[in-house]
């Protein structure tokens, strides 16, 4: 049960619905609408142990569960709506080995944010829209907005202040907190009153944090002069490609890609992020024949950054962006049409040594030492065996 939403709109449900829920479950599902929508989110049905709620419950959670405000707690009574502050909630329904109801059924949606300033975390730089049309209206000019450093120049229309800020460049700050990589700027917004100032100055504080498995945006106005509060939820941009030789120069472009059995396969995984003080490894990599079911029929290549594939073999890379490996096709492959892989892969920050990134894998059983690292799952394919011709 559980798992990662996107449509725009759908329902939620216990497991087995509307029959008896099972005992033990802890289901949490992640819904993550478009950049600049929020999420509501209505229960319909609720039938559930009552009383304190510390036996069954659900809790709906204003983005990930283990970092964002908690928005209620609750197993019974009326039917209650919320409503994201981001692009991003979660609902967590936890049961444990007593009693069992029916349980609950809730559905969502997505809804604009009507914000006059919106930003999205980009690979390579935070992209940031201001409306002139509202800037005028509380008496500032678009000639007047800036970054911290002012030699970044926005992109003026006739509608919008379009601000592109690197991660890397024009004064952004890079910094590390429990579990993210946090990297800031700053827009400022001055008054045109020279010699008589009634307005105060704008301090927009905006920031792209990777949170675990998401880019979380922030952005804030200082001393409360504008109203702006804004969080968006995103994912790192991961790609796997297919090399035809371990000088990894050229490029396999074809798919499905077909191969012979036991011939070597080269692959590279490219993180596209214009931050250089990333690192990017394989930690798991797992072949299924069903690119959507990696848990019936598997076989897994590599483990928590283990070998468990005798031909797998990692390579060195030029850039702490790139992770190259090989393994050889297997016999799983004559029993299917095609196969599929799924690999998860770790970013860490480059240098820091007691990250998993560094480790490799004898220090696995250390869990949780470095407070910057982040997985991201990919999956490629589909591999075909190549059919041999019959003899003329």
């Amino acid at each position: 049960c559980g798992g990662s939403v996107s449509d725009s709109s759908g329902v939620l449900q216990s497991p087995n619905y509307p029959g008896s829920y099972p005992n033990d479950a802890d289901c949490v599902w992640e819904i993550q609408v478009k950049n600049n929508f929020r999420v509501t989110l209505t229960f319909r049905d609720i039938a559930m142990q009552s009383g304190t709620c510390q036996h069954d419950y659900i809790e709906v959670y204003d983005g990930p569960v283990h970092s964002s405000p908690l928005l209620g707690r609750f197993c019974s009574g009326s039917f209650p709506t919320y409503v994201s502050s981001s692009n991003m909630m979660s609902v967590r329904f936890h049961s444990d080995s007593r009693y069992s109801f029916r349980g609950f059924q809730a559905h969502y949606s997505s809804i604009p944010a009507a914000h006059n300033t919106t930003i999205q975390c980009l690979p390579d730089y935070m992209h940031v829209v201001l409306s002139r049309d509202y800037l005028q209206s509380q008496g500032y000019s678009a000639q007047r907005v800036t970054l911290s450093d002012e030699s970044c120049r926005p992109t003026v229309t006739s509608r919008e202040v379009v601000f592109n800020i690197p991660y890397d460049g024009c004064g952004t700050i890079q910094e590390e907190s429990n579990d993210t990589i946090n990297y800031s700027n700053t827009i400022r917004v001055t008054s045109s009153e020279y010699i008589i100032k009634r307005k105060k100055n704008i301090n927009l504080h905006v920031s792209c944090k990777m949170l675990r498995k998401s880019w979380q945006q922030v952005m804030y106005a200082a001393e409360d002069t504008v109203d702006v509060n804004e969080y968006q939820f995103g994912r790192y941009d991961m790609n796997i490609t297919f090399y035809d030789s371990p000088a990894f120069l050229r490029q396999v472009r074809s798919s499905p890609y077909y191969i012979d059995l036991n011939q070597n396969l080269y692959l590279q995984a490219y993180l596209h992020s214009s931050d250089p003080n990333l690192k990017v490894v394989v930690d798991t990599c797992v072949a299924s024949p069903d690119p959507h079911d990696f848990n019936t029929l598997t076989y897994c290549l590599v483990e928590n950054g283990c070998p468990r594939d005798s031909s797998y073999t990692t390579y060195y890379s030029p850039s702490s962006h790139f992770a190259r490996f090989k393994f050889n096709a297997f016999e799983f492959m004559s029993r299917h049409a095609s196969v599929y892989l799924k690999c998860q892969m770790m970013v860490c920050r480059l240098g820091d040594y007691s990250s998993h990134c560094y480790q490799g894998c004898s220090a696995r059983a250390k869990r949780d030492t470095s407070p910057a690292e982040e997985k991201v799952e990919v999956v490629v394919g589909p591999l075909r065996l190549r059919e041999e011709e019959a003899p003329s």
